[in-house]
């Protein structure tokens, strides 16, 4: 691994090389955050986001993009219903292998948040000591869909192809391997919140209460189904980024959040 912020040395799964960026200390000093995007994300979109995550934890900070995204290689269309559960279950933990974790949190936003959550609820791994999950989605409800939708007018009709463009390769693959599960008329009925109950490590949950591709079901179902300890934060005046419209409060419940796992693990240590 090239733990640097424009690493040289390719990182290969599953025959697909996947773009990647490191911050802060690698796997073998600290922890490490491990960060995955949205449906239309890619590491450029999320900015210097990661970069400020690693200073105000202290922790490692590992971001890629996912095959079909960014600059990684593309994938053949249409993507499988399940495909969020296929990256939670066979890339994922390959990477967590390829980048040396010994500890991680993994921090999702959006379908990253989701295939996140599926990985804790779905792998046993004890590297993974908690979750931080950023407007993620469990079930489809009709707004969110509704949203999805309009995107997809944006995106043929208006300037969203030209935008997405800039940070994807191949941006009809970003956008309609996203896209074309969502719209499927067989997805209405996809419902992973059953995960949620195998998950056995502490959760931060984090949404914009103006979030325009999912109500706040989507978090209350964390709260109300999880075994593991919870943080919901529910940010006034945000819709689907709190990342980037509420930077400072974000930054501040993570670190927080980080710091109270180490002392957490610190007291087991010393109690065993």
């Amino acid at each position: 691994m090239d733990w640097s912020a424009t690493p040289k040395t390719p990182l290969v799964i599953d025959g697909k090389r996947l773009e990647y960026a490191c911050f802060g200390p690698a796997p073998d000093k600290a922890p490490t955050i491990v960060m995955l995007h949205e449906g239309l994300g890619c590491v450029a979109l999320w900015r210097d986001f990661p970069e400020k995550v690693a200073k105000a934890t202290g922790m490692g900070v590992f971001v890629y993009s996912r095959a079909g995204y960014g600059q990684s290689d593309s994938v053949d269309l249409p993507r499988p219903l399940d495909f969020m559960t296929r990256e939670a279950t066979g890339p994922l933990p390959q990477i967590l292998d390829a980048i040396g974790v010994q500890k991680c949190i993994l921090f999702g936003h959006s379908d990253g948040a989701t295939i996140t959550a599926i990985h804790a609820g779905s792998i046993e791994d004890f590297r993974v000591r908690g979750l931080i999950v950023m407007a993620p989605h469990f079930f489809t409800e009709p707004m969110g869909l509704k949203a999805i939708a309009e995107a997809k007018t944006a995106f043929e009709d208006g300037d969203l192809r030209d935008k997405l463009g800039r940070y994807h390769r191949d941006v009809d693959v970003a956008f309609y391997g996203w896209n074309g599960v969502w719209l499927d008329p067989d997805f209405k009925a996809w419902n992973v919140a059953d995960v949620i109950d195998y998950i056995r490590v502490p959760i931060l949950a984090i949404q914009g209460r103006d979030d325009q591709y999912g109500t706040l079901a989507q978090v209350q179902e964390i709260e109300t189904r999880a075994y593991a300890p919870v943080d919901l934060v529910v940010i006034d005046a945000c819709k689907h980024a709190p990342h980037l419209e509420a930077t400072e409060r974000v930054l501040a419940e993570v670190a927080e959040y980080a710091a109270r796992l180490e002392r957490i693990e610190a007291a087991e240590v010393e109690t065993a």
